[in-house]
């Protein structure tokens, strides 16, 4: 791990810090592109990794789950939960939302305000980790 170097990274931890939140953003030498790549970067459970999902509503609003790196998401309890048929968000979707690209979207600080639902499983852990 290493303090981030990337343009984006170095962004979001100013967010972090603007919100007045702890945490820190670091980066790392090795692939963390699937949950579990980043479990076995980081020597955390599986279940702390935070996947950050993004679906787009028929009126082009976002939703953004937030779930457990053990979990599949169940699109038709968000579709009832929104009231809505969920969408797939393509990538310029995802970064206009977001302003990140698809793989790296963090779990908070966006431009465009959006439905977010969190997975209660990562409750369970004093400490979770996420994309930027």
């Amino acid at each position: 791990m290493r303090a981030p170097t990337n343009a984006t990274a170095i962004a979001f931890q100013d967010t972090i810090r603007q919100h007045g939140l702890p945490g820190e953003v670091v980066e790392f030498e090795i692939t963390t592109r699937t949950a579990a790549d980043a479990a076995a970067a980081i020597g955390c459970q599986l279940g702390q990794i935070v996947k950050s999902l993004i679906f787009r509503l028929p009126d082009d609003e976002a939703v953004i789950v937030l779930t457990s790196g053990s979990n599949r998401v169940d699109e038709a309890l968000v579709a009832q939960a929104t009231g809505a048929a969920l969408g797939k968000a393509d990538a310029d979707f995802v970064r206009n939302l977001t302003g990140y690209a698809i793989g790296g979207v963090p779990p908070f600080g966006y431009q465009h305000p959006a439905h977010t639902y969190i997975d209660e499983d990562l409750l369970q852990y004093p400490e979770v980790w996420a994309a930027r």
